[in-house]
């Protein structure tokens, strides 16, 4: 028999026929990359077989035969040719030696870059700067760029998160086109379309956003109906009436699939005529939307639903904080300013606390990871970092475009009409088998695997709950779950736990939510079908659209964790020596991870351990001292110190203070 290469669920593949395989790069910083190809196969790739290639790049590399030493499951190989150069910029810091510049990148899975002389632009030495890769190493001579932006010295207002926009290559200024026709968009709602449409300007409409929030594209309603039911509208911006299929606006919307969410600024989507204009649902003036209205008894029972055009008009641009107050707090000036809409949030809450209760009860999982908020100064610099709270107005609003999704998707699904779903598939078996084993020592077993439903893992985070492992049990059942995307394939909602998602609620910031209200309403006016060349045409242009958007989705999330982590290492660096009280949140062989009750995590090095020669105990999740058998568990409370922290890198590291006592989840 021939080598075989093993994957990560054991199983022996034989290589290609041609003895190469195929895949992208993953470099790590110390100049070790893997090769992962599409079926899951893994291959390690030493600093001297990369041949130049870049992290990411696609490769064709062969493996070692006659001397295939693993490392773990990775059979050795080296890079035979570089297929596809997917990286075509480096953004870091300009220097200046005595023949040539350099650039020497953020992220140290690049290598050092020269520039010739002439190359530099207006870059002066410190400065982060944007170079255009010019030639890229063969192996033996180093690679080569050119200065295409100059950034400004880190540490400057702007330069920070300038970088991460830079990095991601996200989109900022819209095209030529775009602009001329979003600037000929009315900012009014004409009287004629107002008339072709279902009027809702009478029902006490309200938006419910955070503080900060521009593009308000969704607004509730809910009525009480015969035998203690409720009649929940749930009304979206009615973007596709605005935004025309292959304008321009509608290409760059297209292109960019989603806005980005940045600790200080908002990408959009579309531009400000639009997202902030005329399809933001302001209050007291007149908005088109598409609206959805749903039925349910009064145990939160749904009975009907329907679609339909109309015209509204929000009585009250409301945030979480405000809501809460009314409905929480029961703060007396909120009450007395808002007492038209006071039964509103009450049966709000009343709908959405039975809402949830049922979608527990199907089995549907429920992360509770506590986000944070980062406070910004006019110059944007972060005053404060705290842990954000939920309250029943963040719950409700999720509760109610929960609903939404579902009802649509279950209509359009039953029209058996070209759609794009939001899918969440099964996981892996062979990633639960490594969660069972690694959720064995924490007193958890998952008892079939092959027929797993997502409640089984609900009822785990709930046992979980408030013990110390929680985050970390909580962390590594999201990582087993595979990541949800777009479709036109209906593979329904795993962590849900229901047939029928989609993205409907959302169409001012998610292209595959316009494309929604488009199927709905093209459907809706063809009497529930599409004739065949428009189905054709659909069919054709939902999964490039589909895998286009869930990539974007996936590179916006990647940016805005980055932007986030930049300013939390800000603002901890104007704090170096001060202390702090946190909880050990992840146990490594190099160290201990502890998070703060603000909710920022820094890195315990084991070299601060001076007092032993500390080892990993995998199985206690602890770094254990060989000399004193002090540990240091998964857990456990210590004082901190703040030792270094780079924003650059996104870094923040701690040092040890006293020691305290055990965390006690029994409270006692």
């Amino acid at each position: 028999m021939g080598e075989q290469v093993r994957n990560r669920s054991g199983r022996g593949t034989p290589p290609g026929r041609t003895g190469l395989v195929t895949g992208e790069l993953r470099v790590s910083a110390r100049g070790f990359a893997v090769l992962e190809t599409a079926d899951g196969l893994e291959f390690f790739i030493g600093p001297e077989d990369v041949q130049g290639a870049l992290h990411g790049d696609l490769v064709l590399a062969k493996p070692r035969r006659g001397h295939a030493r693993t490392r773990g499951e990775r059979v050795e190989a080296e890079v035979v040719r570089v297929l596809e150069r997917r990286v075509r910029r480096v953004i870091g810091v300009f220097t200046i030696g005595r023949h040539f510049g350099q650039i020497t990148p953020n992220d140290a899975r690049f290598p050092e870059f020269i520039v010739p002389r002439g190359k530099q632009g207006d870059a002066r030495p410190g400065d982060q700067v944007v170079g255009e890769i010019t030639r890229y190493s063969d192996g033996l001579r180093r690679p080569e760029a050119r200065v295409v932006e100059a950034l400004g010295k880190a540490g400057q207002p702007g330069v920070d998160v300038a970088i991460i926009i830079k990095t991601y290559d996200l989109p900022e200024e819209f095209p030529e086109d775009a602009r001329r026709e979003a600037a000929r968009v009315p900012q009014e709602v004409p009287a004629e379309e107002a008339a072709s449409r279902l009027d809702l300007r009478h029902l006490p409409i309200v938006t419910i956003d955070g503080e900060d929030a521009k593009d308000l594209d969704d607004a509730v309603s809910l009525e009480e109906i015969e035998g203690g039911g409720f009649r929940l509208g749930v009304h979206i911006a009615d973007v596709a009436h605005y935004v025309h299929p292959d304008r321009p606006l509608d290409r760059e919307a297209r292109h960019r699939a989603t806005s980005v969410y940045l600790v200080d600024r908002v990408l959009p989507m579309l531009p400000p005529e639009l997202s902030n204009g005329i399809c933001s649902l302001n209050p007291r003036v007149d908005r088109l939307a598409q609206s959805v209205f749903i039925d349910f008894d009064a145990a939160g029972k749904r009975l009907r639903y329907e679609f339909a055009d109309t015209v509204i008009r929000t009585a009250e641009r409301m945030t979480y904080t405000a809501v809460a107050g009314v409905l929480v707090r029961r703060e007396g000036a909120l009450l007395d300013r808002y007492a038209p809409l006071v039964p509103l949030f009450e049966r709000m809450a009343r709908l959405a606390r039975l809402l949830r209760e049922r979608r527990m009860a199907r089995g549907a999982i429920d992360f509770e990871f506590p986000e944070d908020k980062v406070v910004l100064d006019d110059a944007g610099h972060p005053v404060e970092v705290r842990r954000y709270e939920r309250t029943i107005a963040d719950q409700a609003i999720e509760e109610f475009m929960l609903a939404a999704n579902e009802a649509v998707a279950r209509h359009c699904a039953g029209l058996k009409i070209p759609f794009m779903y939001r899918v969440h598939e099964r996981p892996d078996p062979e990633k639960l088998v490594a969660l069972n084993e690694f959720l064995y020592p924490f007193g958890f077993q998952l008892r079939d695997i092959e027929g797993l439903r997502p409640a089984e893992l609900q009822a785990i985070l709930e046992k979980v709950a408030g013990r110390p492992e929680e985050r970390l049990v909580s962390r590594v059942i999201l990582r087993s779950l595979k990541q949800a995307r777009y479709s036109a394939d209906n593979a329904g909602h795993f962590a849900l736990a229901t047939r029928y998602y989609t993205h409907f609620t959302s169409p001012i910031r998610r292209y595959p939510d316009l494309v929604v209200h488009r199927l709905l309403r093209e459907s809706r006016r063809a009497g529930g079908a599409l004739t065949p060349v428009r189905e054709g045409l659909w069919r054709e242009a939902l999964p490039d659209i589909a895998e286009h958007s869930s990539r974007r989705e996936r590179l916006a999330d990647e940016a805005d964790r980055a932007s986030v982590d930049v300013k939390k290492c800000e603002y901890m660096a104007d704090r170096l020596g001060e202390t702090y009280d946190g909880i050990i949140s992840g146990v490594t062989g190099y160290g201990f991870y502890v998070e703060l009750p603000n909710t920022i995590e820094g890195l315990v090095h084991v070299r601060e351990l001076a007092d032993d020669y500390y080892v990993l105990d995998e199985k206690k999740y602890a770094l254990i001292g060989q000399t004193t058998g002090r540990s240091y568990r998964l857990g456990d409370r210590v004082d901190i110190f703040v030792i270094a922290a780079d924003p650059m890198t996104r870094r923040i590291d701690f040092g040890l203070g006293p020691m305290r006592p055990a965390f006690d989840s029994s409270g006692s």
